[in-house]
């Protein structure tokens, strides 16, 4: 039989668990918001931007690997450059090319190379993946060709914006997918592409 001061008691009782509860939920939420990943920042320096520049004839693109730079110059003394990812070390081009053909959400297949480098996390990939926004190569790919002769080295896009500003890629040059259509539109068919 429920008589008034049972139900205090336990209604007492409830308060009492509910509070002891609380602090253990406030810490799991806590975790989980500490978790979260924060939203991805590009450093002001990989923004694009207009440069002093000299050396190359206007319409030349010209990647500098070491500092992570790109820079299609516009007039004799200014370049636009913008912040990019380069090869990890052994995997980049180095010389000089020709852009010989563009694409807009270009599909993509690994090199045999690089399935032989690393099976486990390029082999299933050896039939290609289509354009699109979770293909590796992102919104656009400017493909560097030496002479009639395909390098295999892009300009691209990339799904992993983190990756601007290091050496990490199989050796293409990878841009934000915003900065790789601006470039895109620029830079027209047989543009030189000098990779110091």
């Amino acid at each position: 039989m429920f008589t008034k001061r049972s139900m205090l008691t336990g209604a007492l009782a409830l308060v009492a668990l509910t509070t002891v509860a609380l602090p253990e939920e406030a810490s799991a939420k806590h975790k989980r918001r500490k978790r979260k990943k924060k939203p991805f920042r590009l450093a002001r320096k990989y923004k694009p931007q207009m440069v002093r520049f000299r050396g190359y004839n206007p319409g030349t693109i010209v990647v500098d690997p070491r500092n992570h730079y790109l820079y299609l110059v516009e007039t004799r003394s200014r370049a636009r450059r913008y912040g990019v990812g380069v090869g990890k070390a052994g995997l980049t081009f180095q010389g000089t090319a020709v852009i010989r053909r563009k694409a807009e959400w270009p599909s993509w297949t690994p090199t045999k190379n690089m399935i032989r480098r690393d099976p486990d996390k390029y082999a299933k990939y050896a039939d290609g993946v289509p354009g699109g926004p979770g293909n590796p190569l992102g919104a656009r790919a400017l493909y560097l060709y030496k002479g009639e002769r395909d390098t295999y080295f892009r300009i691209h896009g990339t799904t992993q914006p983190w990756s601007i500003g290091r050496s990490v890629s199989n050796g293409c040059i990878r841009m934000l997918n915003t900065h790789v259509k601006d470039l895109y539109e620029r830079v027209p068919l047989g543009s030189p592409v000098v990779v110091l």
